[in-house]
């Protein structure tokens, strides 16, 4: 009778905790909604969520461009204009600058020749008809810029360099018929410039006369 005994309370105690297990897990039919829910719904919420804004709009729906303004345009043919004319101005005046270089060379050339056996006055006579060249040139210039007033040191620079070698070359000439220094004014007279509106500007004076040393490198044949 004991063995039976046993057998009756273990599987009494097996049937207890079987129970005791099925009343705190949950029934499986319970978890199949969470489940079904969890792997459906997402894609769902992903498929019926609204589309921004932007996505909807037209491809054409874009701005219309901004027109130009008429006055805008004004004033670019306006500079446009100024800038021919600008260009026009500068051309003119090259190319009288170019006649005034190259007669300052030829004055120049004349001078050098001070350093060889050739009488002084034949060099100086042939270096100052180069002087009244130069002089006709400078009116003809001092004409073109009449058409820019007060635009003086905006086209300054096209005749700078060739002004300095000239005042270098009248200087050296003075210096050979006087022995002395050529004054500003002396120069602005010999090149037929004024005071005024177009004149012999004071910095290319000096430069000039800082050229002429060059000529000194040698004493001049006696």
């Amino acid at each position: 009778m004991r063995p039976a005994a046993a057998t009756a309370t273990a599987t009494a105690a097996a049937l207890r905790l079987r129970a005791a297990a099925a009343s705190l897990s949950p029934p499986l039919a319970a978890l199949l909604p969470h489940r079904r829910s969890s792997l459906v719904l997402p894609p769902l919420r992903r498929f019926c969520s609204p589309a921004p804004p932007h996505a909807s709009a037209a491809p054409d729906s874009q701005p219309p461009p901004r027109l130009p303004s008429p006055i805008m345009d004004a004033q670019f043919e306006l500079f446009r204009a100024q800038l021919d004319d600008s260009s026009t101005l500068r051309d003119r005046i090259r190319a009288v600058v170019a006649e005034i270089e190259s007669a300052s060379r030829v004055a120049t050339a004349a001078l050098l020749l001070v350093h060889q056996p050739v009488p002084l006055a034949d060099v100086l006579v042939k270096a100052k008809a180069q002087v009244e060249v130069i002089k006709g040139l400078y009116a003809r210039l001092a004409e073109v810029l009449k058409e820019c007033p007060g635009q003086y040191y905006r086209y300054h620079g096209d005749w700078r360099t060739e002004t300095q070698m000239a005042v270098s070359m009248l200087a050296f000439t003075h210096w050979l018929e006087t022995g002395g220094l050529l004054m500003h004014a002396e120069a602005q007279e010999k090149l037929g410039l004024s005071s005024g509106e177009f004149g012999l500007d004071v910095e290319d004076y000096l430069t000039g006369l800082c050229f002429m040393s060059n000529e000194f490198d040698a004493e001049p044949a006696q």
